[in-house]
């Protein structure tokens, strides 16, 4: 029996790159075969040697279409089967194998903004909504536009056997929020893609456009954010607290990076205000969601459990954040083989470390 298989991939888009996808009818059994696409089209090539190769690395159930069609996601490859320049899932692999042992998790808390005509989607069509107060987690009248997109988008995941683990409505009009996770950091970057294909395909049918932009509007409103919550099996285990406050630390060390590869146009949204703590500091503090890392109330009490880093834009490529995070706190882990000396809980209130020459990135 014939079936579609939905061939999905990131392009070369700058200064963020963008899903793209086309429909391959599968005809024989075994394994999803290798595919090529035009990638003097996509930002990935020169006409004169366009060829590009998608090398499936995830499969799920296709809920839009339904039946035995399948969702593929794909990894970008060169002619010769080399990682292409775009390939950041490559590089993660690489990290991924280096830290297996740490048994890392990941959750990512993905928002994202509805456009309509230019404008936050339920928007009037001159001036702005009321403030914002009443739309995170609110309900009834106007003042919730897009549910219905959510409701769709929701199912869908959960047809498609994706991890997703809630919603909800954000801060700004017209501005919502899914989770992903918890699961290892290959894992959840190629499902979050698919999750976001398949946000961006279910607003299509709406008319309506996603934004993953950082700060789709400017002034007193929020910016979209991806934060990442993380921890090892260190972390979750007994005694946990210490390595929690040693990852910390280690992300101290490596503000610059980490900014650098947190997406585009981030220095509009880590400004200090709005729930956000400044691009080019960094801080650590239990329940304090104006920090660069938060760690929930619920971690501090149980002594274990997780870190969440609230500096990832809506925009942030989930393979380079998964790697960052594994490369500096396994990696300090590793080259340490020990815990930070213990450290209270009142003692990270308000751990705060300016980034040393810390420059804006350029836009």
């Amino acid at each position: 029996m014939a079936y579609q298989a939905e061939y999905i991939w990131t392009d070369g888009s700058l200064p963020t790159a963008q899903l793209r996808s086309k429909t391959r009818i599968i005809r024989d059994g075994g394994p999803l075969p290798i595919w090529g696409f035009d990638g003097s089209s996509t930002n990935q090539a020169t006409g004169f040697s366009s060829d590009c190769v998608l090398k499936p690395v995830f499969s799920c159930p296709d809920p839009l279409r339904g039946g035995d069609n399948i969702l593929v996601f794909c990894e970008v490859l060169n002619p010769d089967f080399t990682p292409h320049a775009t390939n950041t899932r490559a590089a993660l692999v690489a990290a991924a194998t280096t830290y297996k042992s740490f048994d890392p998790w990941f959750g990512i808390e993905q928002e994202y903004t509805l456009f309509q005509d230019g404008r936050p989607y339920g928007w009037p069509e001159v001036g702005f909504p009321a403030p914002q107060g009443p739309y995170y987690c609110g309900v009834g009248g106007a003042k919730m536009p897009g549910r219905d997109i959510v409701e769709s988008h929701t199912l869908a995941c959960l047809s498609a056997g994706l991890a997703i683990e809630g919603t909800n409505a954000e801060v700004m009009m017209g501005q919502w929020e899914f989770q992903i996770g918890a699961l290892g950091p290959i894992e959840i970057s190629d499902q979050l893609m698919v999750a976001r294909w398949l946000l961006e395909r279910i607003a299509e049918d709406y008319e309506v456009d996603v934004s993953f932009a950082a700060k789709p509007i400017k002034g007193d409103w929020n910016g979209a954010g991806a934060h990442t919550n993380f921890s090892t099996k260190q972390m979750r285990a007994a005694g946990g607290w210490d390595h929690i406050i040693a990852g910390c630390e280690a992300l101290g060390t490596r503000v610059k990076e980490h900014i650098a590869g947190y997406g585009h146009d981030i220095e509009s949204r880590l400004t200090g205000a709005h729930e956000t703590a400044p691009y080019n500091k960094f801080s650590y503090g239990v329940s304090n969601r104006g920090a660069s890392i938060r760690i929930p109330a619920h971690v501090a009490r149980e002594r274990r459990g997780y870190l969440e880093d609230r500096r990832p834009n809506a925009n942030v490529d989930p393979y380079v954040v998964t790697r960052l995070m594994l490369e500096t706190v396994c990696g300090a882990a590793a080259a340490t083989k020990a815990p930070a000396k213990k450290t209270t809980a009142k003692k990270v209130a308000a751990k705060k470390v300016a980034a040393k020459k810390a420059p804006a990135r350029r836009k």
